[in-house]
């Protein structure tokens, strides 16, 4: 079993980094991903365009 989540986030340059510690760290403060932990694999991507 797995899920698959992707992301897509329009955001300016200066906001790149926060996104990205933010799904770097997600998984482990999600209370669904950790329930369903050793169950079923979760798999995410970010995809971000960034504001002109």
């Amino acid at each position: 079993k797995r899920i698959r989540v992707r992301y897509d986030l329009r955001l300016r340059a200066d906001q790149r980094e926060a996104a990205e510690r933010a799904h770097a760290a997600h998984q482990q403060h999600c209370p669904v991903a950790r329930t369903l932990r050793g169950c079923v694999e979760i798999a995410t991507e970010l995809h971000v365009e960034e504001e002109a």
